[in-house]
Parts: structure tokens; sequence; C-alpha cells
């Protein structure tokens, strides 16, 4: 039996294994820097099957995060992950706690080639449902983590990850070159990978694998779409205005209104020229201000984001939004400070590469449907095109493919859930293509 029949069948095996790491990563979901639990588990079970491990700030440069929890909110998701189901507290460091989450494993097989292979562990900001229509709730499983929960499918991503981890290491005699595994924390809000790229983990590499659960539909036409190109850059901005409280009614004119200030600056942002070179976006998601109708508000709170359809184009809308923000708080007396919260760039796979695997998958898995467009266009934004940036600025070859499976709702939503049988098939996927980059035959 060759090494391919072996690691369709070891795939197939594991599939129950996959199931419930999913759901037992779906009941406690943890967001962005918080991922304690998540990280703990993945920590133990890497550790346990051999691979070398990498935590804390070996892991990710703890001052390159973006977006992250107050100290409070760290404490208390510590205490609570602690005390959660199936967490190995001997795993959950100290580091961890202190929110510099993520998991790095790496299987050393001689002289090779170094292929990296990322998945993201992070869950939404998000309620999910409790009614007996969804599946996770009416099977168990449901988000037990109050407005927390995994709706994009990285707890999927996460247990693909620890099953290739497994089908790996039971196939390690074949191999010839270095599996770095990048669990990844913070992807949504694109907070992550540039803590984990500052830390040097891809500079090294040759071929870059990421993989993103998607939904079947007429684009992609088969089961894999080998490459995807176009994501849109981004940056997230948190700004911050600061006013002088007065009493509205008695001294009026003692006061500088923060709360105008950011109100203003909200719609302004919103007529920010569109850029020629391509689509450019700008959204004010979230105002907080005021503490009563009688102050006049000395402190005001925006989220925005801006997008590009280039890096370059998004650095257009970041300064100028900066610009928009700072113009505003000076027309009405108060300070402003911006600090940017999430971060991605552009980002487009590589052909060289796309060619590759396609050719290994048709080979080696002739039962998996590819896709007929092999790179197809991606939507919204990834801080995964940091990591292939970084890898293609070095000499190696990246690509971000898509595994294809029916899906209870859009991503992002509060009823979302997806047929586990993508499980399986992601595994077998991502070990045909470290083995078949590896040199191995059929």
């Amino acid at each position: 039996m060759n090494a391919y029949e072996q690691l369709k069948n070891l795939a197939d095996a594991l599939a129950p294994r996959l199931t419930a790491d999913r759901r037992s990563l779906h009941r406690y979901p943890e967001t962005g820097w918080l991922e304690m639990r998540t990280s703990a588990i993945i920590h133990e079970r890497l550790t346990s099957l051999g691979y070398a491990c990498l935590t804390g700030a070996k892991a990710v440069k703890p001052d390159e995060r973006l977006g992250l929890p107050d100290p409070g909110t760290l404490r208390r998701h510590a205490e609570a992950a602690l005390a959660q189901e199936g967490t190995p507290a001997a795993f959950l460091t100290e580091e961890m706690r202190q929110g510099i989450t993520g998991v790095i494993g790496e299987l050393r097989c001689g002289e090779g080639p170094v292929i990296a292979l990322r998945f993201d562990i992070d869950a939404l900001g998000l309620t999910e449902r409790a009614d007996e229509g969804h599946r996770p709730a009416r099977e168990g499983f449901a988000s037990r983590n109050p407005g927390m929960m995994h709706a994009c499918g990285h707890d999927g991503h996460a247990a693909i990850g620890l099953g290739v981890a497994e089908a790996l290491m039971t196939l390690r005699d074949q191999l010839r070159g270095t599996v770095r595994l990048i669990f990844q924390p913070a992807e949504e809000g694109a907070r992550g990978a540039r803590a984990l790229t500052a830390a040097g983990h891809l500079d090294d590499v040759d071929f870059f694998i990421g993989n993103h659960v998607a939904p079947t539909r007429a684009l992609d036409d088969g089961d894999v779409t080998v490459g995807t190109w176009g994501s849109l850059a981004t940056s997230k901005l948190d700004v911050l205005f600061t006013g002088q409280a007065a009493h509205a009614g008695g001294f009026p004119e003692q006061g500088r209104n923060a709360l105008l200030a950011a109100a203003s600056a909200a719609l302004a942002l919103h007529g920010i020229p569109r850029h020629s070179g391509g689509q450019s976006r700008v959204n004010v998601g979230v105002l907080r201000a005021g503490t009563g109708r009688n102050v006049v508000p000395d402190r005001a709170e925006m989220q925005v984001e801006v997008r590009g359809e280039t890096t370059k184009i998004n650095r257009f809308m970041e300064a100028e939004a900066r610009r928009v923000c700072e113009g505003a708080a000076l027309t009405w007396g108060c300070g402003c400070q911006v600090t940017l919260a999430g971060q991605a760039e552009g980002q487009r796979s590589d052909p060289e590469l796309i060619r590759r695997v396609g050719e290994i998958l048709r080979e080696t898995l002739p039962d998996i449907r590819l896709s007929s467009e092999q790179n197809a266009r991606n939507w919204g934004s990834e801080d995964i095109s940091i990591m292939m940036n970084r890898v293609q600025a070095r000499g190696g070859l990246a690509t971000y493919m898509r595994t294809m499976t029916d899906m209870a709702s859009p991503q992002h939503t509060a009823g979302f859930d997806f047929d586990e049988a993508v499980l399986p098939l992601a595994v077998k996927v991502f070990g045909a293509t470290v083995l078949g980059l590896m040199g191995v035959k059929k």
C-alpha cells in the first residue's frame, strides 16, 4: 500500500475523532487572543504526537499583537477556561493566560523543503442560536461561552490541523523535509498574522498552504478549489475622541463635545473619494459616546474599517480616514487618538504552486473533484495574506485553497453549521499535498 492509500485510510479512520474535536471546540469558542483552552488542547495533542511545539512569545511576537482584550477580560476568561470540560490545565501556560495564544508544531524529517500549513483557531463575537432547529443546539454542542460562537468554521480548521498532524506523524518515515503546522490566533478582525509573521516563522518556508471551508456553490463546482486571489487589504481602526465635560444647560460653552466630533467624522468618512485604481471600502461599525442628556460628552469611541483591492489602495484609504478623524476632532476642539486594531494585505496565490497542487491531487486523490476554476476570486479580507506575502517576498510559493461543504446558514451568522464530511476530505487534501511536494511517489 503506497503512502497516499495509507493517508486516505488514516483520514477515514480519523473521521469520528475529527468530528469530536470540532464539536468540543465549537462548544467552547474563544475569540481573538482568548484562545486559551483551544491553544492548550492543541499544545497537548501535538506534544503527545511527538511534535516540537512553540507557544507564547516563541509562537507570536507579543508587541505585534493587534486588538488585544483588556487585562480584566483576559483574567476572567483564563479562570473560565481552566474550569471548562476538557481543558488540559498543565498545557494552559501563563503566557496563554496573558493572551499570547497560538501554537506551532514542527515535524523535521531530514533534508527537503520546508512546508508550512496554516489553521486559524478563533471564534466570532456572536450569540449562537439555541433553538431545536439548530443542529449544534439540538445535539448538545452549541456554544457555552456567552457572546462567542464558531460561526466561520475555524473550529473545523483546528480539528483538520490536528488530523493532519496525526496522519503525517504516522507517515513520517516517508517524508523528506520539514512540516510546520501553524495554529493561528486572532484571524477575525485581521489581528493575528502580523504577530506570528513578525516572529519569523515564515522566513524559511518553501511552500505555504492555507485552506478555508466554503459553501458549496456554482462558482466552485468541485470539492476543492486549489487557489484563490483578491482578498481585500484592510485596516481596522479604533478611534478615541476626547473633549471636555460640562453642564449642558448651565455652562455649555465650557464643554468640548466629543460625541459631535465623532458624529462629524462618521459622516465625513463615508465621503472619502473611492479610488480609481480598484475597489475601496469604508465602514463605521461602532460609535459609543455620552453619559447623560444633560452632560456635554467628553469621550467618544468609534470603530472603523477601510479596505482596498490592493495594499496600496488600502493605504490611501487608511491615510484619508486618519485625516478625516483628526480634522473632525480639530473642528470641535477635541483630541483624537487613532489605534490600528487589525490589518491585512492584498492576496494572490502563486500559479506555479496552484498547478503543482492540482496535479498532485488529480493523480493521488482521483475521487476528489477539483473545481474547474482553479484560481477563484475571494471575498472579504483575510490576514493569511500577510503570511503569504512574506513567503512570496522571500522566494517561496503560497496558495490559499477552499474545500467545499454544505452549510446550514451563511458564515458569520447565528445559525452557522457545516457538514462535517469536509473534515476528513481536508485532511486528505493537506496530507497529499505535503507528500507530493516532498516528492513521495504514488
